[in-house]
């Protein structure tokens, strides 16, 4: 883009036009695109969601019986995968779908315990992408009874 200026030279009368190029084409934030991974938007609703009180575990009984074995595997990637266990996006340019399967504690409630996650989970997705959550859809998979014990077996090392 090129704008022309005209200029009046304090000493003459004649006009003297300078050529002024602006480069770049608007602010440094708006050139160029960000693309987010679906992953990176499943970790961090999964933690988001794991923050709320109420909510046991994620994912479903098997997920998560395969997910402590893998966990127990060295190289079996357990970083990843138990943060992400659970939560499945879908993300766009501009918007992010998600589906969450939790286990909620015995005695809470559920509807609120729902609403907590959903709350929680856009939250922190639309603060830390700047996408718009679409929905959050939670289905409840297991409520963890007090005299059940976690599926997860203990670790022989220490």
């Amino acid at each position: 883009m090129t704008d022309t200026t005209s200029s009046v030279n304090p000493g003459s009368d004649e006009q003297r036009r300078t050529s002024v190029t602006k480069r770049g084409g608007g602010a440094p934030a708006s050139r160029g695109r960000t693309t987010i991974a679906d992953g990176v938007v499943e970790k961090i609703a999964g933690l988001a969601a794991r923050d709320v009180a109420g909510v046991h575990a994620m994912g479903s009984g098997l997920s998560r019986t395969f997910g402590a074995v893998r966990d127990r595997v060295p190289g079996g990637g357990g970083g990843k995968a138990s943060v992400t266990r659970g939560v499945k996006a879908e993300v766009g340019e501009v918007q992010t779908a998600l589906d969450l399967e939790i286990v909620i504690d015995y005695g809470v409630s559920i509807a609120d315990v729902a609403g907590d996650v959903r709350e929680n989970v856009i939250a922190a997705v639309e603060r830390m992408t700047g996408l718009e959550v679409v929905e959050v859809n939670i289905a409840v998979s297991d409520v963890k009874l007090p005299d059940e014990e976690d599926e997860e077996p203990e670790s022989r090392l220490q």
